[in-house]
């Protein structure tokens, strides 16, 4: 039994629309990997980046036994950092994410640090004080063909060391 030529141009259109639906799947489905991988180590370095500010030395009283602050936060290498009276430290810092490359198709990301130093007063309570660490990755990825920046994230809060 024969085709008609008919059957075989309907047969190879339902082929082809099939097979390019498989091959756009893949495609996206390996853009997507590319935006996972990148936003995750995107968030590992903002988390150490944090784990950096929280390994500082805070103390509201030093070993020694006399009264002071002892906060090295101060000591945080950031490009353009600046301090305020009140203790509010800002800042960036950028490195390549720990992505699996080959010759030069690192991708570079930007931590932009904010720490601020929160205290309650309040006549009922005790005096609490509270440092805030918030970390903004900022890196890049091509998406539909430009490339965009994504940003993670992470804001946690620290206590003295005392």
């Amino acid at each position: 039994m024969a085709f008609t030529l008919m059957e075989v141009v309907v047969s190879l259109a339902i082929v082809a629309t099939i097979f390019g639906g498989v091959l756009l799947a893949y495609i996206q489905s390996a853009r997507r990997a590319e935006w996972s991988g990148r936003s995750l180590a995107a968030q590992a370095q903002a988390i150490q980046q944090i784990e950096q500010i929280r390994s500082a030395v805070w103390d509201q009283q030093t070993t020694s036994g006399s009264l002071g602050i002892r906060d090295e936060v101060q000591n945080l290498v950031l490009q353009n950092k600046v301090t305020t009276s009140n203790g509010l430290v800002t800042g960036y810092s950028w490195t390549n994410l720990d992505l699996p490359s080959s010759g030069t198709n690192y991708v570079a990301a930007t931590n932009f640090v904010r720490v601020q130093i929160i205290s309650n007063f309040w006549p009922s309570f005790p005096a609490v004080t509270l440092r805030m660490i918030r970390v903004d990755t900022v890196w890049p990825c091509s998406w539909n063909g430009t490339n965009k920046l994504f940003t993670n994230t992470v804001c946690t809060y620290s206590s003295p060391d005392d």
